[in-house]
């Protein structure tokens, strides 16, 4: 290779980000901010007399947000990895502080959040984000054992339990449901046997089940959920008008600015069902937009993952999977709860949504994501910073060898495929 060729390289590795996620992002931010600044125009005048309150708020979670995803994205991937313990366990503790009387802020009979001031802290999302960088290094650390024994698979869930646990008792249903299932996704890409998962996902499902049975705020919401219009003057006033939201916005919206269910009549419109109002004001044009651009999100994240795969960086392949996931997940969550397609969860819709903890905390998901972009592209440039026990070079693997026309997906689960059957070899090899 050339001097100027590497060089060329190296300057697109040290600072090259991926394009299109970068770009999906910030459309999706851009608009998020003209959508707090539409929704809340009504609940801004009756709690602070400032149309523009809670905007010029969102405007200051957002500089909050940019500054910590830069800090994040400046820490190398080595050293969240090797943190990941020890993240859980301040996790856990502020998990245990937010239920404590007089520390923990309860509202609406929820105690979730830790108030510093000027912000609030939700603790379920910071802890979410530290339990998913710690599967991830359990996955690398004990891969073996977890492709092999139900003891390996079962381990990651005491640690996931009590989380949950935690969680529950604030108590905070939806985020609890989101991290199960992005854990056990993680544990399936991880090379998980598809019987042990399933009988664990048997029990996990009959718990959250009996979960839901046994309280009766859950029972409401269900039955709520499955015909809201029975009382829709109480119990079923929020989807009820978040249904008609949604039906106003027909095929293009009303237009922005133009919103009647923000005029106070749809509660939380700024916050769990700004979804609503976006497509009220811009219709099913504007929702299928919505879901492309979470869509490309997703697809650039496992496709970030898969690259570091291939580098044999499975920490960060595995961390991409996760997060990727959640803001996957999270989004549809919301967006069918908005429709009334399931029960009515406290959860926000990832870069659009006002709130602080959540938007701080999914900059720093999307600036761990840029950073296993970053030294994916090291990597490929054979930058000395990319040698090391977490990013081994792959020169026999590298892009003049990809199958052509095979899919990222396909050659995801190629990849699980064939580290299956190589352990089970390597087993039988033993025996």
């Amino acid at each position: 290779m050339s001097s100027q060729a590497f060089s060329m390289g190296l300057t697109r590795a040290r600072y090259g980000l991926d394009g299109v996620l970068c770009l999906a992002v910030a459309i999706l931010l851009g608009w998020g901010l003209v959508m707090v600044a539409s929704a809340s125009v009504a609940i801004g005048e009756k709690m602070a007399a400032s149309s523009l309150f809670f905007f010029e708020r969102q405007l200051l979670f957002v500089t909050v947000g940019l500054v910590c995803g830069v800090t994040a994205f400046a820490v190398p991937m080595r050293s969240w990895e090797n943190s990941g313990p020890l993240l859980l366990m301040f996790a856990v503790f502020l998990l245990v502080m937010v239920l404590i009387p007089h520390i923990g802020v309860k509202v609406n009979h929820a105690r979730r959040w830790l108030d510093f001031g000027v912000v609030r802290l939700q603790a379920s999302e910071p802890a979410r984000l530290a339990m998913i960088l710690y599967l991830a290094g359990y996955i690398v650390r004990r891969q073996q054992r977890l492709q092999t024994t139900l003891l390996g698979l079962a381990m990651p869930f005491i640690p996931l339990g009590l989380v949950s646990l935690l969680l529950l008792a604030e108590p905070d249903f939806g985020a609890t449901a989101i991290l199960i299932a992005v854990s056990m996704l993680m544990l399936f890409i991880g090379g998980a046997r598809l019987l042990h998962l399933g009988g664990l996902f048997a029990v996990v499902g009959t718990s959250m089940t009996l979960l839901v049975l046994t309280a009766a705020y859950r029972m409401r919401r269900l039955l709520t959920f499955t015909d809201p219009w029975a009382d829709a003057e109480r119990s079923g006033w929020q989807l009820t008008q978040s249904l008609i939201a949604v039906g106003r916005g027909e095929w293009f919206g009303v237009g922005l600015g133009n919103s009647v269910q923000k005029l106070l009549y749809l509660p939380e419109m700024h916050t769990d069902f700004i979804f609503a109002i976006l497509a009220e004001e811009f219709g099913l044009a504007g929702v299928a937009a919505l879901i492309a651009l979470f869509g490309v999100i997703v697809w650039r994240g496992f496709v970030i993952g898969l690259a570091a795969e291939r580098n044999n960086s499975l920490f960060k392949a595995y961390l991409c999977y996760g997060l990727s996931s959640w803001l996957g997940l999270q989004a549809l969550i919301n967006m069918a709860v908005n429709m009334g397609m399931l029960p009515t969860k406290g959860l926000t819709l990832p870069f659009v949504s006002y709130g602080g903890s959540s938007l701080i905390t999914v900059f720093v998901m999307l600036a761990l994501i840029l950073r296993v972009d970053h030294e994916n592209r090291l990597a490929d440039a054979r930058h000395p910073e990319a040698r090391g026990p977490d990013a081994r070079l792959r020169d026999s693997r590298s892009r003049a060898h990809r199958a052509p026309g095979q899919g990222w997906l396909g050659r995801a689960f190629e990849l699980r495929q064939r580290l299956a059957r190589n352990v089970g070899a390597a087993g039988r090899g033993r025996a």
